[in-house]
């Protein structure tokens, strides 16, 4: 791992350097800068971000991390003394830095394999109605009849796009959270 302070981030931070920088990082588990300004947090966020094009992760708990929050592609803010302006500002909420763990490995697994299902169900469902209407136009010849009745068109959506989703997203765990946690190695995938 590297540790770095504030005093030599801002030297690291020049634009001669940080292709050096970058390097170093990208040879180490885990990079901590300590006593670093806000803006310094934003801009090494943002380096690391689009010059490796890497997914990056900031957490923070104060006031002072609510710019590397909003600058990181995820954000999590955790809940304590220092107010809640890092909340605010983030895209997920805890408590203590122990639940970040559970976040990634459970919570972030649930989320991505619910999200990708239901992106395929939202195409399954509009390719099957719109393939419908097709075969319907040749059935009429192309007139421009209506095949259903605009009650009957809103309950097909009303049925068929919020209530998998819901039911779906509240039942859906395709591992558990026991064994989520036990092998870390799944999240990779």
């Amino acid at each position: 791992g590297l540790v770095i302070d504030g005093r030599t981030l801002e030297h690291v931070l020049h634009d001669s350097l940080q292709n050096v920088f970058l390097e170093l990082t990208e040879k180490c588990r885990a990079v901590v800068c300590c006593q670093a300004t806000p803006l310094q947090k934003s801009v090494l966020v943002k380096l690391v971000r689009n010059k490796l094009k890497a997914m990056t992760l900031a957490v923070g708990d104060g006031a002072n991390d609510v710019s590397m929050i909003q600058v990181a592609d995820t954000g999590v803010g955790i809940s304590g003394q220092e107010g809640m302006q890092a909340v605010m500002a983030s895209d997920f909420a805890i408590s203590q830095f122990r639940h970040l763990r559970k976040l990634l490995l459970v919570h972030g697994h649930w989320c991505y394999t619910r999200l990708t299902n239901m992106v395929l169900y939202f195409f399954y469902k509009n390719v099957t109605y719109v393939n419908l209407l097709f075969w319907y136009q040749f059935f009429c010849g192309f007139s421009g009849t209506s095949m259903t009745d605009y009650w009957i068109l809103i309950l097909f959506n009303l049925l068929f796009t919020s209530m998998p989703p819901i039911i779906y997203g509240v039942l859906d765990k395709d591992v558990s959270a026991e064994i989520l946690m036990e092998l870390p190695q799944l999240y990779t995938m």
